[in-house]
């Protein structure tokens, strides 16, 4: 069943749709997604994916696992996120994560790890830089930041015209009490200070762009990220600059979105 937003609008070149309910938005996420990893594997013979972590996401990785008519067999995983100096036994590993909730439970056909407890972390992006190069993603499917960040692009640290496809970033202070705030670590001095991360330019190179922003703690970042500059101070405008981006929310996250709160003035 297709489920239909409340509201739609295009900001400069982004398809931003509203939906009722969090568990709808992440249904229709799922439902594109979907069409997009078969689209590429009748093409291909496999798709590539990038794929966010993270508790925004949970909705909508439910709604994947529901879904049917994809090969999963045949689809290649990318992560976009790591902290550096955790393995993957650590409960906050993006990489294990990804594997409980998605590679695992849907049996997806390969899955490229950010390694990021190796004692070298230019060694650890290199190798997934070849294999970004190797298999280029068809799909990115993401979230917004509480700060605005894209991955672990922060607005300190994000660089629209990045010419690297990954990179080891110093973590915003926002972005690490994010994490304190999520469960992930018991207190701030437990989230570690930096990451490897995949750059802008990477997250919306695919063919297709869906971003999954559900939660009021997201709703400032939103409003920011279309109704502000784009400007690299707020990572999530440059998707108002990528047409096969679509942006997923759902009335808590559009809260302060002036057209939304506008929308039958």
């Amino acid at each position: 069943m297709t489920v239909r937003p409340t509201f739609a609008r295009t900001v400069d070149e982004l398809d931003v749709r509203v939906y009722r309910t969090e568990q709808e938005l992440g249904h229709a996420a799922a439902e594109e997604a979907a069409s997009a990893l078969r689209e590429a594997i009748d093409r291909r013979g496999e798709a590539r994916v990038i794929i966010a972590t993270g508790n925004s996401q949970l909705a909508f990785f439910e709604a994947l696992r529901a879904v049917h008519g994809v090969d999963w067999s045949k689809v290649r995983a990318f992560h976009m996120d790591e902290y550096i100096g955790i393995d993957e036994r650590h409960p906050a590993s993006f990489r294990a994560f990804l594997r409980r909730e998605i590679v695992e439970p849907l049996g997806v056909g390969a899955f490229h790890l950010i390694d990021a407890d190796e004692s070298d972390p230019r060694r650890c992006i290199e190798a997934y830089s070849d294999a970004l190069r190797r298999y280029p993603p068809d799909l990115c499917c993401m979230g917004i930041g509480e700060n605005g960040h894209l991955a672990f692009n922060d607005p300190p640290f994000a660089d629209f015209d990045d010419a690297a496809a990954a990179k080891v970033v110093e973590l915003d202070d926002v972005s690490r009490r994010q994490q304190v705030r999520e469960g992930h670590f018991p207190d701030l001095a437990a989230v570690p200070t930096h990451a490897v991360t995949l750059t802008i330019p990477t997250l919306i190179a695919p063919e297709r762009v869906l971003v999954i922003v559900p939660e009021r703690r997201k709703a400032e970042a939103v409003a920011t990220a279309l109704e502000g500059p784009v400007h690299d101070l707020a990572p999530a405008s440059v998707l108002r600059t990528v047409p096969q981006a679509t942006l997923f929310l759902e009335p808590d996250s559009a809260s302060s979105w002036s057209a939304w709160v506008t929308r039958d003035a």
